[in-house]
């Protein structure tokens, strides 16, 4: 059982834990194609990884609670590779509303949505707003390789930020979740490189379908990926969000 997991814990614990104005983490992943060597979960999983290990971190100054994960996003571009999961984001902004009004309901008065996928970035920041506005209550947001982007430029080799299916990525499956790649097909895992939505410099931006970007499914280099890289991604991100968590109002 984890301490940290809202479905791991009964519900006079959730009240007691309400009444320490704990700060609620709520994962927002999506499930969709990450090439032929990772699993179509793994925006959903690291996401979650992430925030499991943070509110470890933070859990003896700070009360901290992680929901369970929204394990589907925005992910329309992705959808021509098959095995991709997509919501509208009129599904995505009432199903966050619902889960945020829950949260709220239970007693809880802090949510941090924490992104673990490029494609609802631009999005979340704005249905965070507007949820602020509809709840009453500020609704927070972060991404979790943009809190730990100073971990993820000092460790990895190849890039210098996320990707998709890449050397980061890979790595940090193959530290949390090795029995999920497909070791064999990683020697054939590359792709160009792209800049994430947030931090894309474009100066007008053009949905692009992502099989025009890469057939492979890969955007990156994962073959520079190592499990030791893996643990110490997901350690300084962890580390990043958790100091986020410490000052959180």
């Amino acid at each position: 059982m984890s301490p940290y997991r809202w479905n791991h814990l009964t519900a006079p614990e959730l009240r007691e834990l309400a009444d320490r104005d704990a700060l609620v983490l709520l994962p927002v992943g999506s499930t969709e194609q990450h090439g032929a060597h990772l699993p179509t979960g793994v925006d959903d999983f690291l996401a979650t990884q992430v925030c499991l290990r943070a509110a470890a971190l933070a859990g003896a100054r700070v009360p901290v609670v992680v929901a369970p994960s929204v394990w589907c996003g925005l992910a329309e571009h992705h959808m021509a590779f098959g095995g991709t999961l997509t919501l509208s984001l009129a599904t995505l902004h009432a199903l966050l509303r619902d889960l945020c009004r829950s949260v709220l309901r239970a007693g809880f008065r802090r949510v941090l949505l924490v992104n673990g996928h490029g494609g609802n970035a631009t999005a979340l920041h704005t249905l965070a707003g507007e949820l602020t506005a509809e709840l009453g209550t500020p609704i927070a947001v972060t991404s979790y390789f943009t809190a730990g982007a100073a971990a993820i430029a000092e460790t990895l080799e190849t890039q210098n930020q996320l990707m998709h299916a890449c050397e980061g990525e890979t790595s940090m499956m193959l530290a949390a979740f090795p029995e999920l790649v497909r070791r064999e097909l990683v020697a054939e895992a590359a792709g160009p490189a792209i800049a994430l939505q947030p931090e894309d410099p474009v100066p007008v931006y053009r949905p692009t379908p992502f099989e025009r970007i890469t057939p492979s499914g890969v955007a990156g280099d994962a073959r520079a990926a190592t499990a030791a890289k893996g643990e110490a991604l997901l350690d300084g991100c962890a580390r990043a969000l958790a100091g986020e968590l410490l000052s959180f109002p």
